[in-house]
């Protein structure tokens, strides 16, 4: 499996509306296992994005899906930037799967 962790910063008041895009359609990406979106307890424009993918191909392949792309060009006003950022190799866990 492919992981990824990483943290994106929302322009001020904008957090919501970015949380609501990133979420729209995220249930038909092939070879998605989990994707997560959270907000930061901290932090008043922080979102924490989790991601697990069969491999490391379908996660690129998701990035050139239609709907992912519209999503990016809606959602990249809304950004102030992008903070940490981990690539993982997830084992197991609630909710994975086989």
């Amino acid at each position: 499996m492919y992981g990824l962790i990483g943290k994106m910063t929302a322009k001020e008041g904008q957090r919501d509306a970015l949380i609501a895009i990133l979420t729209e359609g995220s249930g038909s990406m092939p070879g998605c296992r989990s994707y997560i979106v959270a907000k930061d307890a901290k932090d008043p424009n922080g979102i924490w994005v989790t991601e697990v993918w069969d491999r490391k191909e379908d996660h690129a392949a998701s990035l050139k899906l239609p709907s992912v792309q519209a999503a990016i060009g809606r959602g990249r006003p809304l950004i102030a930037g992008f903070d940490s950022y981990f690539e993982t190799e997830p084992v197991g866990g609630t909710g994975l799967g086989g």
